[in-house]
């Protein structure tokens, strides 16, 4: 298997459904601007999203494709079919309590997550309306989340990376249709979730039955690979997660802040993902299965070497990305929301925790390739306990700076914990001697941060005067962003180019000659 190839697949899936998520994130901006409505509706949906990140994505991932593959691998097909029959329907049943409780359990929970709210009767009223009709996403994409995982295992990566965008037209349709229909109308963005579940859940069932493996319900009560999946999936809700439980406690905080605090954060939270997804969810998404696939076979060397691939590839491309997020952070929010009930403050304050944002970025996506190696090996305990320190750290960094910075203390608190985060990993993973670099990363990196310079420049001296950013039409503005990144991006790899390396390497199993 080409892991360029399979990358670039589910990165170009991945870009259509961030695409769409930015078009999303425009209307809404539009709408609803950034006030007591958005923030209720982003605390509201952030509950079912982080349990969506702790149990279908994260933690389920991690416990679920290693055991998986060693089936595929090892084990026969009716014996593979058990484990996917067991896991599904020991899920289903947990995960439909789960939605139940969280439905009935709503005041109490936005009390957890949103104390601040309590002060203001209205909102914490419309955030408890608007968290009842998102919760059951959580059942909804915790089985799209088992259904991904079995076509991932399997080499059909697109399918699971294009599903997202299902929740983003979802989102669009009801933003624009539904809303006027409804009082009050951030009701609307709601529903969207519900529907957006069960329209992913609906996409990727067909694909599994022509493959003849759609999970059947049937459960045994002593089936062991059912249960090592349970097992893992406990401590792996902290390793694969705590990224997301930081930035659900930093809501907490955040609600104590000024109104708006939640709506900024949230805007600089979903230009940080798009890098982040596009770049870390793929390569740990294509990475996973084969990392395991070399773990079952004992192949140390090939497992070292596709694990230095990863780290390389994730260097090279995450770097220009936070460098461009913290130099056309004005560019970028102005584009993208600037417009309608957008005032320019929220642009300026969204720029802030942008800026802080992209210190973690580079962390954020290496976490998505460190992290794997140890799922991989079905070692969940070492990751977990890096993870929790890393959210006893971020929170730590909360008290010290929201008083000072506010809402840009949080956003950055998030980024220094991810620094901590993926340092940890790679300093476990090398001094347990899973992982040995291979020659050449001094010149590689070198070579990367003239290249990244160049790019500065370029980008610094074609995006003019940020504040004239606030005063051209969204015409002017698309087209002044498109020519400073394409100008950027080119600089960067025309640099990369003249100093001998070529993305074209990396379609290549062993990078030491990069």
């Amino acid at each position: 298997m080409n892991l360029f190839k399979s990358f670039a697949a589910v990165s170009s899936m991945t870009l259509v459904s961030r695409i769409l998520g930015f078009i999303r994130d425009m209307l809404i901006a539009r709408i609803f601007g950034a006030g007591m409505a958005t923030d209720a509706f982003f605390v509201a949906f952030r509950v079912p999203n982080l349990l969506r990140r702790l149990f279908a994505e994260g933690a389920f991932s991690s416990a679920f494709v290693p055991i998986l593959t060693e089936y595929k691998n090892t084990r026969s097909l009716d014996e593979t079919q058990d484990l996917i029959n067991h896991v599904t329907t020991l899920m289903g049943i947990v995960l439909f309590i789960v939605t139940l409780v969280g439905v009935v359990a709503s005041p109490y929970i936005i009390y957890i997550s949103a104390p601040g709210f309590s002060d203001n009767p209205q909102k914490f009223l419309l955030t408890v309306e608007l968290l009842k009709i998102t919760f059951p996403y959580i059942l909804f994409i915790s089985l799209v989340s088992i259904a991904g995982g079995i076509l991932n295992t399997f080499g059909k990566f697109s399918v699971p990376a294009f599903t997202p965008a299902l929740l983003n037209l979802s989102f669009i349709g009801c933003a624009l249709w539904l809303s006027p229909l409804l009082n009050p109308p951030i009701l609307a963005l709601a529903w969207a979730v519900f529907i957006g579940g069960v329209l992913q859940l609906a996409f990727q069932l067909p694909f599994l039955m022509r493959m003849r493996l759609l999970p059947c319900p049937h459960f045994i009560p002593n089936d062991s690979g059912a249960w090592r999946v349970v097992k893992k999936m406990g401590p792996a809700v902290f390793g694969a997660s705590a990224g997301q439980i930081s930035l659900l406690i930093s809501t907490i905080f955040a609600s104590f802040l000024i109104t708006g605090s939640v709506s900024w954060l949230y805007y600089a939270d979903r230009l940080m993902e798009f890098p982040a997804g596009l770049l870390g969810v793929a390569l740990g998404t294509v990475l996973l299965p084969s990392l395991s696939r070399h773990h079952t076979s004992n192949n140390k060397i090939e497992y070292s070497q596709l694990l230095d691939w990863g780290l390389r590839f994730a260097v090279i491309l995450s770097l220009p990305a936070a460098m461009a997020l913290a130099l056309l952070a004005i560019p970028l929010i102005t584009t993208l929301f600037h417009y309608g009930e957008f005032s320019a403050n929220d642009v300026f304050m969204t720029r802030d925790a942008l800026v802080a944002y992209s210190v973690g970025l580079l962390s954020l996506i290496l976490i998505k390739v460190l992290a794997p190696a140890f799922y991989a090996r079905q070692n969940i305990k070492t990751p977990v306990k890096i993870a929790a320190a890393t959210i006893v750290i971020t929170q730590l960094l909360n008290f010290i700076l929201i008083d000072p910075l506010q809402h840009v203390g949080l956003a950055l608190s998030i980024s220094l914990g991810a620094c901590f985060n993926a340092g940890f990993l790679y300093y476990k993973l090398v001094s347990h001697e899973i992982y040995q670099p291979q020659a050449g990363w001094l010149v590689f990196f070198v070579k990367v941060l003239i290249s990244l310079f160049m790019m500065s420049v370029m980008l610094w001296f074609t995006m003019g005067e940020t504040t004239l950013w606030l005063e051209y039409t969204i015409k002017e503005r698309i087209m002044r962003l498109i020519g400073v990144v394409v100008l950027g991006g080119a600089s960067y790899f025309l640099s990369l180019w003249i100093l001998g390396i070529r993305l074209k390497d990396f379609s290549k199993r062993k990078v030491d000659e990069i």
